[in-house]
C-alpha cells in the first residue's frame, strides 16, 4: 500500500513527553485524566514503529503549572516550565535519569525545542525569563527554536493585550517563533477572529525579517464532527483560515485531528477518516499550500480513544497526500520540508 511503501523523511512537528516523576506539574493532569502517567521516548519510539524514514520530532510544552504574576516579580512562577526545560535537556544530551523511560542513541531524535513562555508578560520579561531558561538548558539550548503560551482556554482579549502583542515583537527580534494553539471546537469562533487580528498587530509596524513566525497548531481544532459544509462552524472555520493564510510568516500544522472527532470516526477505518476530514483537508491545502503545511501526530494526545494512533494518521495523511496528487517535492514539504523551514532547523540536522 501507498502508505506503507512511501519513505520520505518524517519529522513529528508535534509531540509531547513527560516523566511519572513530574505528573504534578503538569495544569491539567488530574488522577482520572486517561493521560496521566509516564510518556516517555521509549513509548513514543514503540507507538511510531520506528520506521526508517522518521528522523525525529519537535517537542512542544505540555502546559505545566505556572505563574505570570510572581514570575513577573522574582521568578518564582517559572519553577515548573524551567523544570520541562530541563527534563528536555536530558532527552537531547542523552543522559537520562534511571526510569525515565529513554537512552542516549536517541537524543539525535529531539530536532528542537518549544518550551512554555510568559509571552503576556512583555518582552522586558521575556528577556530575563530567557536568561533563565538558557542556564537550565545548558548544552541543549541551541536546540530551542521558539515558544508557546497557550491561548485556547484563557479570556477573550488576552491575545490582544500590550503585553502580549510586545512579547510578540520581543520574539521575531530574537528570531524565535510562536507555535499558536488555538481552539475552534470548544472555545468558539471568535478564537479564530482574535488570532487573525493579534498577528495583524504583533507584524504591525515590524521589518519583513523581524516578523514573528507563527505555527499554528493543529488546524485550531475545528468540530469534526460536522460534515456539512453549509454549516455555520465550517463556514467561519474556512473563513478563518483563508484569513490566517493571508498573515506572512504562518504556518499551519496537519495535527490533533483525532481529539476533534467523535468517537465513532476515531475507531473507523482510514478511509472513513480520510472522507469526513476531506473538506478540512482541501481548504487547508488550497489556502496554505503544501509548502506551509507540516505533518504532526500530537502524540500522546491522539492516542486517546484510538488504537494505534501515530501510525493510523500517518496513513491518513498519505492518503490524502495521494487523493490530491501532490508532486514528490509537495509531498516531501509536508512530511518534513516545512518542518525544517518553519523551525529554522537546516544548521541542526
Amino acid at each position: 500500500m501507498a502508505e506503507e511503501s512511501a519513505q520520505y523523511p518524517i519529522i513529528d512537528s508535534h509531540i509531547h513527553l513527560y516523566p511519572s516523576s513530574e505528573l504534578s506539574t503538569l495544569a491539567w493532569c488530574t488522577p482520572t485524566n486517561p493521560l496521566n502517567s509516564q510518556h516517555s521516548l521509549d513509548e513514543y519510539a514503540a507507538a511510531t514503529g520506528s520506521p526508517r524514514s522518521l528522523e525525529g520530532f519537535i517537542f512542544l510544552e505540555t502546559d505545566r503549572k505556572h505563574d505570570l504574576e510572581s514570575g513577573e516579580k522574582d521568578g518564582s512562577g517559572w519553577e515548573m516550565p524551567l523544570m520541562e526545560v530541563e527534563w528536555l535537556k536530558r532527552i537531547a544530551l542523552g543522559t537520562p535519569r534511571k526510569g525515565e523511560g529513554h537512552t542516549e542513541e536517541q537524543k539525535k531524535l529531539c530536532l528542537a525545542i518549544i518550551p512554555w513562555a510568559p509571552v503576556p508578560s512583555g518582552g522586558e520579561v521575556l528577556e530575563r525569563y530567557l536568561k533563565e531558561v538558557e542556564k537550565h538548558a545548558e548544552g541543549s539550548f541551541a536546540k530551542i527554536q521558539g515558544f508557546r503560551y497557550l491561548v485556547q482556554d484563557k479570556e477573550r482579549g488576552t491575545m490582544l493585550k500590550p503585553g502580549f502583542v510586545d512579547g510578540l515583537k520581543w520574539l521575531g527580534r530574537k528570531g524565535y517563533v510562536f507555535d499558536l494553539g488555538v481552539d475552534q471546537h470548544s472555545g468558539g469562533k471568535w478564537q479564530l477572529e482574535e488570532a487573525v487580528e493579534m498577528i495583524e498587530k504583533a507584524h504591525e509596524g515590524v521589518p519583513e525579517e523581524e516578523k514573528v513566525t507563527f505555527i499554528i497548531n493543529h488546524l485550531c481544532k475545528p468540530d469534526l464532527s460536522v460534515y456539512n459544509q453549509t454549516d455555520p462552524s465550517f463556514i467561519a472555520w474556512r473563513t478563518a483560515m483563508f484569513r490566517l493564510s493571508k498573515c506572512s510568516r504562518t504556518f499551519m500544522k496537519l495535527s490533533g485531528c483525532f481529539s476533534e472527532m467523535p468517537d465513532s470516526l476515531k475507531n473507523a477505518p482510514v478511509d472513513e477518516v480520510l472522507l469526513a476530514l476531506q473538506p478540512y483537508l482541501v481548504v487547508i491545502l488550497a489556502t496554505f499550500g503544501a509548502s506551509r503545511i507540516m505533518f504532526g501526530s500530537d502524540w500522546p494526545v491522539c492516542t486517546v480513544g484510538v488504537d494505534d494512533a501515530w501510525k493510523k494518521w500517518r496513513q491518513v495523511v498519505q492518503r490524502f497526500c495521494d487523493l490530491a496528487s501532490l508532486s514528490l517535492e509537495d509531498q516531501i514539504m509536508i512530511w518534513s520540508g516545512t518542518a525544517i523551514k518553519a523551525y529554522m532547523l537546516t544548521d541542526l540536522l
